[in-house]
Order: C-alpha cells, then structure tokens, then sequence
C-alpha cells in the first residue's frame, strides 16, 4: 500500500505528511502489509530521515539507466541508493504519455533497477501485455525476487479519476498473472506482488 505524491509537496510538506503517517501507522508496523512513499526528488533526504528505521519504505519516481554521465536532467541509482530508496517506480502513466517514454525506455530502466538491488516498481497501463513483456525482458528469475507491478487504468489516475471495479481489476490481474508465470514460471510469478493504481479519496 503505497503513495506517489508526483509533483505536489515541499520538502518541509513531505516531512509534516511523512511524520504524521509513521505516527499514524505505527500498529501496522508487525502487520504483513507493506506501506511505501514516494516523494519528489528534492524531498528524499529529508523523507529518508522520517522513515529511516521505520516500516516505510522509501521510493523514487524515475530513474536513468546508467550510474553516471552526460545525462543532463536525470538521476542515476547511486544518487538514489545514497539518500536511502529502495523502491523505484518506472514507467508511470504520466512518463509515458507526456514525456513519451516507451517500452523499452522502462526496460532499461527495471533492468537497471533490478541489477541495482532496488525493487522496481513496473507501472503498466490497458497494453499490459506488451508492457510487461518488453519491460521485463532483461529481468532474470532472480531479480524477479523484487520485482512489484502496479496496473492503473487511465482513466483513474489523477485527481478526478474514476476508480476501476473490483471484477474488470480481477480480470486484469489475472491477465498480469498469466504472463509473469508465462515469463518466470509458475512459483516465481505466482509471488509477484501485483499492485492496483488508481488516485483515492474518501468517497471512492
């Protein structure tokens, strides 16, 4: 269970919301539930020092393919792993279609992740089949170990988004489901975590 905060919230925003939520979810700490934030980038120190040693685990909201270069405007795994995150999330919605990136700009990037030792977090949309398959191309069984994916529908992202019913996301999953034990056989498909995405408020 987890939140992407996109481009809203301050630094000093994201440590009010980042030290009510460990205050307010401290019962949840022996649950099997797992709780992750994902802040903007200029937050993740500050995030780091709030979850640090908490049941919170940490993300960023992209990430580059390489360690290091001349890749003006990006950010590489090891600036990431130095300010604490362990969750990466690749190829949201909103990468995709205002800042086109395709699939196999997200394959490079979960294969990185993966390699990383990050948990990648594989955001896929309706062409689910596709996005899995050329997204997780390079990922071995093994990386898989990490691997979540989260399946959101267009149309409920976002603030004025229109939740998905729980019969269309089952059979979405399932679909999710078939292909991973397709791609990494039936034990290790099978325990894939397969998020749904979708904005939430308390009417939906």
């Amino acid at each position: 269970l987890g939140t992407n905060t996109k481009m809203y919230k301050t630094i000093a925003e994201t440590t009010s919301f980042l030290t009510q939520l460990r205050q307010l979810t401290e019962d949840l700490a022996d649950s099997p539930l797992t709780l992750f934030v994902i802040p903007s980038f200029t937050s993740l120190e500050s995030a780091n020092r709030i979850t640090s040693g908490s049941h919170i685990r940490l993300g960023a909201q992209n990430m580059c393919w390489e360690d290091q270069g001349q890749f003006t405007g990006e950010i590489s795994p090891v600036m990431l792993k130095e300010v604490g995150v362990s969750v990466v999330e690749i190829g949201h919605s909103e990468r995709r279609h205002v800042f086109r990136e395709n699939d196999f700009d997200q394959e490079k990037k979960t294969a990185k992740a993966a390699q990383s030792g990050f948990t990648p977090l594989l955001c896929i949309g309706e062409t689910l089949s596709s996005q899995l398959k050329v997204g997780l191309h390079s990922v071995t069984a093994e990386q898989a170990e990490h691997l979540w994916i989260a399946y959101e529908p267009v149309w409920a992202i976002g603030v004025n988004g229109i939740p998905a019913d729980s019969d269309y996301v089952a059979e979405r999953h399932a679909g999710i489901r078939r292909i991973l034990c397709g791609r990494f056989g039936e034990e290790q498909g099978s325990r894939i975590p397969i998020l749904y995405g979708g904005s939430v408020n308390p009417q939906n």
